[in-house]
């Protein structure tokens, strides 16, 4: 019983977090479209993030933490720059640009992009000649083909929020702005693009910061640290002038979104996501993202009213579908790998 529990506590976790990280993508949305700065909304969440989890790490992990050297707190520094700071202020931009479902779509590419860079650093390998590599092989250029189609092709809207004579009377003034909504789409997607290659980064990165320093509390709290500082010093660069009332955050949706954000988007699925990297690795914890889209997809439609489009759907299908190949043909590797070992394990066992 103990151990059925071990094997589906990460599972559990892992769609909680992705549950808490659909909230964040709606609430976001509606709050950039307040006119909220991305960055501000970044280096607010990531100070009620340290916030609240500094004091957590003190005492939850002061008689167990190993002593902070200047290589680990070199890599901590730069998975919060990747992992933090840049993927949080890409992920906004496009976010801003296009809506949260599409958004949350284009999620569902990290465990790809996970997977294409970790081979480069030995982390997975792949191999022509078996069934489970050419599964990966496969899995990635369809999951490929659904990130261009994301991008690429829109389509239709398969929802009409509008009635007949309202559509009427906004026709001339869709056409007029139809031209900008494609430029601020396509300008959204590759914004999104690199804010999810950024993220696949931070799994690696955190994969490991993990065997060096397993300490979850104490590692998103520096993470969320640095990101205060980055995002701040970010903010000076990208703005000419700086407006100091852009700090204020004036509505209660203002107020509830960043804290929320700050609080669980942050603090405790960061200190979820790296105990799942380091229970079961980098490439399970990101083969749950899909599920961040069906919940922002069920939010969008039922609440926020939004269009969902032909592109998104056939996209996200293509990137579900060859994420899912791609795992199917690691996991069968994985077994290949053991039925090869085990023999080789009983001769050794005959050997006096």
């Amino acid at each position: 019983m103990v151990n059925c529990y071990g094997q589906w506590k990460p599972v559990v976790a892992m769609i909680g977090i992705n549950l808490a990280l659909a909230i964040v993508n709606v609430l976001l949305k509606l709050t950039l479209d307040k006119g909220v700065h991305n960055l501000v909304v970044v280096t607010y969440r990531q100070s009620i993030s340290c916030v609240l989890l500094t004091p957590i790490a003190f005492f939850w992990e002061r008689k167990s933490r190993h002593e902070l050297t200047a290589p680990l707190i070199c890599h901590l520094f730069f998975s919060a720059l990747i992992g933090v700071t840049f993927a949080q202020y890409m992920f906004l931009l496009g976010l801003q640009y296009t809506s949260a479902t599409y958004s949350s779509a284009f999620i569902n590419m990290v465990p790809v992009n996970t997977y294409l860079l970790a081979l480069p650093f030995g982390l997975e390998r792949v191999s022509i000649r078996s069934k489970g590599g050419r599964a990966k092989i496969l899995g990635a250029l369809i999951c490929i083909g659904g990130a261009l189609s994301l991008t690429l092709y829109k389509g239709m809207p398969l929802t009409n929020q509008h009635s007949h004579a309202t559509a009427e009377i906004e026709n001339h003034d869709y056409i007029l702005s139809a031209e900008k909504k494609r430029v601020r789409w396509a300008l959204g997607s590759v914004f999104l693009a690199a804010g999810c290659m950024l993220w696949a980064s931070w799994f690696l990165i955190q994969a490991k910061i993990g065997k060096s320093y397993p300490f979850q509390y104490s590692s998103t709290a520096i993470l969320s640290f640095f990101g205060v500082i980055q995002s701040a010093i970010l903010t000076l660069l990208t703005e000419r002038s700086i407006n100091m009332s852009m700090w204020v955050l004036k509505g209660k949706l203002e107020i509830l979104s960043v804290t929320y954000a700050g609080a669980v988007g942050s603090g405790l699925t960061y200190v979820g996501m790296s105990w799942c990297v380091k229970q079961k690795g980098p490439l399970f914890t990101s083969a749950f993202t899909p599920l961040i889209q069906i919940f922002v997809a069920m939010f969008d439609f039922l609440t926020l009213h939004e269009q969902i489009y032909v592109g998104s759907v056939v996209g996200s299908v293509l990137v579900i579908v060859g994420m899912y190949v791609l795992l199917w043909g690691k996991s069968n590797d994985a077994k290949e790998i053991v039925v090869k070992q085990t023999p080789a394990a009983e001769e050794g066992a005959d050997v006096p």
